[in-house]
């Protein structure tokens, strides 16, 4: 196939990338600049999509990037990064004289409502109690093209683990140095997905003829991976202590009050219409997962 990937040179678009390769499609990328194998934002809605048989969103700017203050001009960054060029794509999809066969937008499991003891699958509700809720609705909102014979795909992705990039490049220096510790009381749960996987799930719907609608990005083992074990089992696979918990105090001050409520809450949250689509897992259990990112 050719695969054109929106967000593409970032942490998931390269892994993604890779992986098409390997398995023979080609792939052409949308980002700030032109290039070989790469189109411009600008190009892309002056001169609509080129000849493709599918295509993926994956941009977004960080949401958890400490350095940058929690404010209405972020705010607006993040809504921007992700719900706008979203719009873009499905734009140029609708527009397109020969449509894709598939479309992929990969956004997030902050749609469904934090919580202790509920477990989420796709067909669970959510999308309207806070920032993220809502921006992951109108980012999937936004997707949507009406009448369109390409097949839609969304995958709500939990927290991103894999090497150079993500959450374990923003902690892993702290655990390396014995330093590291839960999130607060540590009792919350932590979704999350192995890179590889993510990469996979996306490979997977854009080959997998007929596979449309929600599909959750996270382990198996996800709704029982509290943010304490993953800080116990990240310690156990550097061979260091995890004995400092960050106190909710501390996370509120680094990063707002509104993004602190994505470390110190969490959902459990499964993967149904992703196991029953016939999709295996590279990296099902956690610890497995952390030896892999980390040797």
């Amino acid at each position: 196939m050719r695969v054109v990937v929106g967000g593409g040179t970032g942490f998931v678009g390269t892994a993604l990338t890779q992986l098409l390769r390997s398995r023979g499609h080609e792939v052409t990328h949308v980002s700030r600049r032109a290039g070989k194998d790469r189109i411009s934002w600008e190009q892309l809605s002056q001169s609509g999509l080129p000849q493709c048989d599918a295509v993926v969103n994956l941009a977004g700017e960080n949401v958890l990037n400490p350095f940058r203050r929690w404010g209405d001009a972020f705010c607006r960054e993040i809504i921007r990064s992700r719900v706008e060029t979203t719009k873009t794509l499905a734009k140029a999809i609708a527009d397109a004289e020969q449509p894709p066969h598939a479309w992929v937008v990969v956004t997030g499991v902050g749609y469904y409502r934090p919580s202790p003891t509920a477990e989420y699958t796709e067909d669970s509700p959510g999308g309207d109690f806070d920032f993220f809720s809502r921006l992951v609705s109108s980012w999937e909102a936004a997707a949507l093209i009406p009448g369109s014979p390409t097949r839609g795909v969304v995958v709500r992705s939990g927290v991103v683990l894999g090497q150079g990039g993500g959450a374990i490049s923003q902690m892993i220096w702290p655990f390396r140095l014995g330093l590291g510790g839960p999130v607060g009381s540590g009792l919350q749960p932590f979704p999350w997905i192995h890179i590889r996987d993510l990469a996979g799930i996306v490979c997977h719907a854009l080959e997998t003829e007929g596979l449309r609608g929600v599909f959750n990005g996270v382990s198996p083992s996800s709704p029982a991976t509290s943010n304490g074990t993953f800080a116990r089992e990240l310690a156990a696979a550097l061979g260091r202590p995890a004995l400092l918990p960050m106190p909710a105090w501390a996370v509120r001050a680094i990063f707002g009050a509104e993004r602190a409520v994505m470390l110190l809450e969490g959902q459990k949250v499964v993967p149904k219409h992703t196991l029953e689509s016939g999709y295996s897992f590279i990296f099902p259990d956690l610890p497995e997962a952390l030896k892999d990112i980390v040797s």
